[in-house]
């Protein structure tokens, strides 16, 4: 059988080569059937393309149209949607040389939603709705608004937006009205898994806290919970097994004081009944008021082969307060200290933090071995502002080697009027 396929090839060849494209494209036929009953679907689609070819070179656009869609089907049977794809908007193209009316409406409805359909499983719905769209001005208005297709195709559109089960049950109770053929209607039912997980996953957002400072990173937990899923392998309409699930990128949407910090490895697996946390950090910068995290948007991957891209519409509305004061204490010898000899030593204070100091009161303790001979031990300041700093000398007078400690003491009220006390110990050694 194969060698008298490969004959009948070669004679369709010769024919289409001496212009007899009639016997040529019924070769051609003949020839893409033999292959698919093989199974071979790729020799199958280049036949009826092919056949495709010879018709339109006759100017029998019907028939051409008919050969296209069977090549567009073979693609389909390999799972190759964009290529499928390529061959239904290459049929959009000649609709409009159809002579009858009603023909025109339908190929230019029936092309254009396999081309949708297609386009729906790897990702790409919006641009076969541009096809549709395009197509609309040249059906009729009534035939388009109550054709099922066109219907298929707005209760598909809509489950992606509102995720309700009842456009998935609307499909399927309009589904004897397609009257697609047997690779068409594996592409709608591979288009309703999409739409099923669409409804069924359970995806949330949440917070590990409920208050952050600006100088906090903000942890957003995604809960996946495909446990749902299981109910779509128990249906026997699909005939379909979901193995995995694959997130490929993950988008989201920040105000402007936040900035995406750390995001996980891609790609992410999820198995069918699997519960799945992923964790997001987010940077802020400023305090802002309405800040926000979300919309979140995730491309999905059913079992390798078919495209989807989720979004999660929850804002998350991150609480942010400036950080308490926090001050930055240091000493600086100007000279080096000598046993029975003066030197003059710097204490500086510095706030750093975003939140303002009141209040400051400073407590420096020597130890009895260090004598002040000139400055004061304490200091009282009534705010010392975000970024601002103070420093002052004193002139001290050690009497004997050792090494000590330095203790200066804060006590401060932030913004809010806590109070906020602490003390720092600096090692001061004094060599002979």
């Amino acid at each position: 059988m194969g060698k008298d396929i490969e004959k009948k090839f070669r004679k369709a060849e010769k024919l289409y080569k001496a212009m007899q494209y009639k016997r040529a494209a019924k070769i051609f036929d003949f020839v893409g059937d033999s292959y698919l009953s093989l199974g071979d679907f790729e020799f199958a689609r280049d036949c009826y393309f092919d056949a495709a070819k010879c018709s339109m070179e006759e100017d029998k656009y019907s028939i051409g149209l008919d050969f296209l869609r069977k090549a567009g089907n073979a693609s389909l049977f390999r799972n190759e949607f964009l290529e499928a794809n390529q061959f239904f908007r290459e049929a959009v193209k000649y609709v409009s040389n159809l002579r009858s009316t009603s023909d025109r409406n339908h190929n230019f409805v029936l092309f254009s939603c396999l081309s949708f359909l297609c386009l729906y499983l790897k990702g790409e719905k919006e641009e076969g709705l541009k096809l549709v769209k395009k197509i609309k001005n040249f059906v009729n208005d009534k035939y388009f608004r109550e054709n099922p297709l066109i219907r298929l195709i707005t209760n598909l559109t809509i489950v992606t937006k509102e995720k309700n089960e009842k456009y998935v049950e609307r499909i399927k109770k309009d589904f004897n009205n397609f009257r697609f053929r047997e690779a068409e209607v594996l592409l709608v039912k591979q288009a309703l898994v999409i739409a099923n997980t669409y409804t069924s996953v359970i995806i949330k957002l949440s917070l590990d806290k409920e208050v952050y400072t600006t100088n906090e990173v903000i942890d957003v937990s995604l809960n996946i919970d495909s446990k749902p899923l299981l109910e779509i392998l128990k249906q026997d309409f699909y005939n379909y097994k979901i193995k995995e699930l694959k997130i490929n990128k993950i988008g989201i949407t920040l105000s402007d004081n936040l900035i995406s910090q750390r995001r996980p490895e891609l790609p992410i697996f999820i198995e069918a009944n699997q519960r799945k946390q992923i964790n997001l950090l987010i940077k802020p910068h400023f305090q802002m008021e309405n800040s926000f995290i979300g919309p979140i948007s995730l491309d999905f991957e059913i079992n390798g082969n078919l495209i989807f891209m989720y979004e999660i519409p929850q804002l998350l509305k991150p609480n942010l307060i400036s950080p308490p004061p926090s001050l930055d204490i240091s000493i600086k010898n100007l000279r080096p200290p000598l046993i029975d000899q003066s030197f003059p030593l710097e204490v500086l204070i510095e706030n750093k933090s975003q939140g303002d100091a009141l209040n400051l009161n400073i407590e420096i303790e020597f130890p009895e071995q260090i004598k002040i001979m000139r400055g004061t031990l304490t200091k009282q300041i009534y705010s010392l502002r975000s970024n601002e700093s103070i420093k002052w000398e004193l002139n001290l007078k050690p009497t004997e080697a050792g090494d000590y400690v330095i203790r200066i003491k804060s006590r401060f009220n932030d913004p809010d009027q806590k109070l906020i006390e602490v003390t720092k110990e600096f090692p001061f050694p004094i060599k002979l």
